[in-house]
């Protein structure tokens, strides 16, 4: 049996907030997101294509007349509470360092903030590799704004919570979650260019083709602070030294002949054939080639199984199961080792392909996956 994960009601979920703070100034949310296709591409200056997704983050704020933020949860039981100058680098640990984190990125942006009480409520699943600690930062990130007053540049924002998720919740990014996150759109995918950091809407709507993007949680372990993310990233970074470029965006084909070591030429090999798909997919799109867009979907699913060797047994039942069942392409989506995979299916073979994966977990003893809608959906925003 398919576990359907829906986002919940954003009107229901932002009243409910708010009526646990006195005078509160507003609810503000932002979405996970799922990324199409572009994987470990942002922090090697690539291509990727993200969409975000109606599952989203809630953060309710309210000024206080000192100096102190506290942060609860709808999640947690626990509340976190300190003075906004003793938050730092080390200073705070579990989930309240994503928020905490926000406020002295900002504050090292030189936004002066007042003391403030937030309370947030995440609907974007934990661990699923559709990125829930974007959402968390970034609505932080706007509810923290109001109550200062300032309404900075959206990508001045995707750069305070990187460093917040960087440097003090200790999780290395990209930038792609956070990017997708604020400046998401409904209907359209982005397309982020990590070399100057420009974006370009595509639209996205396999519907007027009679497909359906399926969002699988295989709900198999996911975290980038447990080593994998990072030492992928480490790799990538020596890769680039040893082939003399700044990163490797400016890599190619040629190059992986002047590695010697094979675990570094197959990362190299990923991050340049996946720069690639991205910009295929794009022109596929374009075109309205939706079986080519399935292809390179899967091709890069076979990519990060086996040259940059993120994906496990779980992602790979999902693609395989909905590649035999009528998919016309499927690939795992997110940081790796576990998380999400998405297929790309006729609508009419949607309720099939999903019973066929729950089955095909089932019959290895795995708990049921979830499956979540995914219309491209609106990025950061204001909710109440």
């Amino acid at each position: 049996m398919v576990d359907h994960v829906e986002p919940g009601d954003g009107r229901e979920i932002a009243t409910r907030l708010a009526s646990r703070l006195e005078e509160p100034l507003g609810v503000f949310a932002a979405p996970g997101r799922v990324n199409l296709i572009g994987e470990h591409t942002d922090y090697n200056a690539g291509l990727c294509l993200p969409i975000a997704l109606p599952h989203a983050t809630y953060t309710a704020v309210a000024r206080r007349a000192d100096d102190r933020i506290t942060v609860a949860s709808a999640q947690q039981d626990d509340r976190f509470e300190a003075a906004l100058g003793e938050v730092s680098p080390g200073a705070v640990d579990g989930w309240a360092a994503y928020v905490a984190g926000v406020a002295w990125a900002l504050r090292e942006a030189g936004h002066e903030l007042p003391g403030m009480d937030l309370v947030v409520d995440g609907r974007v699943p934990l661990g699923s590799g559709l990125s829930s600690s974007a959402a968390l930062l970034c609505s932080a990130a706007l509810a923290m704004c109001a109550a200062a007053g300032v309404d900075p540049d959206r990508r001045e924002l995707v750069t305070a919570t990187m460093r917040a998720e960087s440097e003090v919740a200790g999780a290395p990014t990209g930038g792609l979650d956070q990017t997708a996150a604020l400046l998401g759109e409904a209907g359209q995918a982005l397309l982020i260019d990590f070399r100057d950091h420009t974006t370009r809407s595509v639209p996205w709507r396999p519907a007027d083709a009679g497909l359906e993007l399926l969002v699988v949680d295989t709900r198999a372990s996911h975290a980038h602070s447990d080593g994998g993310y990072g030492s992928r990233r480490e790799e990538c970074e020596t890769a680039a030294r040893r082939l003399g470029v700044a990163s490797l965006r400016e890599a190619d084909h040629d190059d992986l002949g002047r590695l010697d070591d094979g675990v570094l030429r197959r990362r190299v090999r990923h991050v340049v054939t996946e720069v690639a798909r991205v910009s295929a997919t794009v022109d596929a799109l374009a075109g309205d080639d939706w079986r080519r867009v399935g292809e390179l979907f899967t091709a890069s699913h076979a990519s990060m199984r086996d040259d940059f060797e993120i994906s496990c047994a779980e992602l790979d039942v999902v693609v395989e199961t909905a590649l035999g069942h009528g998919a016309l392409g499927a690939r795992m989506t997110g940081g790796g080792f576990g998380g999400s995979a998405i297929a790309l299916v006729p609508t009419d073979r949607t309720e099939d392909v999903a019973g066929r994966v729950a089955d095909a977990f089932a019959d290895r003893g795995w708990g049921a996956p979830g499956l979540l809608p995914a219309p491209a959906s609106p990025g950061a925003r204001r909710v109440g």
